[in-house]
């Protein structure tokens, strides 16, 4: 016999989402009926009431049919990720929303062109005038060989993982339900659901599907070959030459033949060590840096990378840029990088089989980091964007060139004597090509 019980504060704290790990929820058939028949021979089924983060969805029709491009001549950014330089634009990611296309022919005053509405997007990389961006579990592909007429020209359908956002509160994640679209946000609401009382512990009688939270990610990286874009150091979209490569999950790396630009083609997947966030590729090789260390791969065929070594260090969040014979890395704490670390690493790959650590330097709370002519320029976090001559790797500590505290750091893009860098405020650019007098150029101005 069913019986109405009051609201369990047990339940929130058994199901907080911070304490669930999503992919190991799906129990084989044999295993879930079992526990149902024991449970209940053995105690009685009951109803709770009880508040959730309900999912809101967007069909996969429209999510399908929403890519558009709106002119403008001035906006708002308000939730800043990727940035990527092509042809004097710069494209600007406004996070799980599109892109931000800003002339940026004069670096002191950069011009809002438009902005591309792609529901669901995080990554970009361009090659030849075709802009390759994530929308949820599709790959768009569209042609801005005419900002003022972007188009999209194709798509691969359901090649990402079905992945829904971090909900905010800590309450109860009701069930996804995939068939329906893809995740957009939630609603809190009150629901009604079968358990089993046993040992004064509730179980809920339904399962949840094999999704992933969603990554708030940060920045593509630079690119190898004729028309590809320059990009920070947090890629998990990347060119080299005729190969695009994309972040599928923690541990697998898409790879796709982009020959014929407007028609990608998957030509397999790379599967790696648990925990990879960011591509660069240098040289015909590609550098990937994950949560224990750097991986590294010859791109001889760029199709089928083979993984030549890696450089380990300890748990954190990291990504890397190369120059010469030298790999930069950045370690640092955070809610999702673990480990208790913030540092700079400098690693010597002139043995692409052998890196050695030169040096380890602390920092505050590193994030992206770019490299030019031995300029080192680091997005310490809360000390500001950081300035170094690199040429003597062993003394880096004694040659800050230049330090700017007051803005919180993210990552950056050094091109041609010219610095752009994200911040909590804002996009700076910054003219560097005198480093006695190092001038800022222009801001871009975030919203409140």
């Amino acid at each position: 016999m069913k019986r109405k019980l009051v609201h369990n504060h047990a339940i929130n704290h058994a199901f907080n989402i911070n304490n669930l790990n999503l992919s190991k929820l799906i129990l084989p058939p044999f295993v879930v009926l079992s526990m149902g028949l024991f449970l209940f021979s053995c105690q009685d089924r009951v109803i709770e009431k009880y508040k959730v983060n309900a999912p809101v969805y967007m069909s996969y029709t429209e999510l399908r049919s929403s890519v558009k491009s709106i002119p403008m001549t001035e906006t708002t950014i308000s939730k800043p990720g990727k940035i990527y330089y092509w042809n004097n634009y710069l494209f600007v990611n406004e996070y799980n929303k599109g892109i931000h296309v800003i002339d940026n022919t004069n670096h002191a005053n950069p011009v809002f062109k438009t902005f591309i509405n792609i529901p669901g997007n995080v990554d970009m990389s361009i090659k030849d005038g075709i802009l390759y961006a994530d929308s949820y579990i599709d790959l768009v592909v569209l042609d801005i060989s005419d900002i003022q007429n972007i188009r999209e020209v194709n798509r691969v359908d359901s090649i990402f993982p079905y992945t829904i956002p971090e909900p905010t509160s800590t309450l109860m994640l009701e069930r996804i339900d995939q068939g329906k679209g893809v995740v957009v946000g939630y609603e809190e609401k009150y629901v009604e659901k079968d358990f089993v009382k046993y040992e004064n512990r509730f179980y809920p009688f339904y399962t949840y599907d094999k999704v992933a939270l969603g990554n708030s990610g940060a920045t593509a990286s630079t690119g190898n070959g004729t028309g590809v874009g320059i990009g920070g150091s947090m890629a998990r979209f990347t060119i080299s030459h005729e190969a695009l490569y994309a972040i599928n999950n923690t541990e697998e790396i898409l790879v796709f033949d982009i020959s014929d630009v407007q028609n990608p083609v998957k030509k397999g997947a790379l599967t790696t060590t648990w925990g990879i966030e960011t591509l660069f590729p240098y040289n015909n090789y590609l550098f990937v840096g994950s949560q224990t260390g750097m991986l590294i791969y010859d791109l001889a065929n760029p199709f089928q990378p083979q993984f030549i070594t890696s450089y380990s260090h300890v748990r954190s969040c990291d990504p890397v840029v190369v120059e010469n014979n030298y790999a930069y890395i950045t370690l640092r704490t955070g809610t999702r990088c673990f480990g208790n670390v913030n540092r700079l690493d400098i690693v010597n790959i002139s043995n692409i089989a052998n890196p050695v650590a030169v040096k380890e330097y602390d920092m505050t709370n590193p994030h992206g980091l770019g490299i030019d002519n031995n300029i080192l320029f680091i997005c310490d976090g809360e000390a500001g964007l950081k300035i170094y001559d690199a040429t003597d790797k062993l003394k880096l500590n004694e040659h800050l060139i230049a330090q700017y505290p007051d803005k919180q750091a993210f990552d950056v893009i050094p091109i041609n004597g010219v610095l752009i860098m994200t911040g909590d405020s804002g996009i700076y650019q910054y003219d560097y090509s005198d480093l006695e007098n190092i001038v800022l150029l222009s801001k871009i101005q975030m919203a409140k």
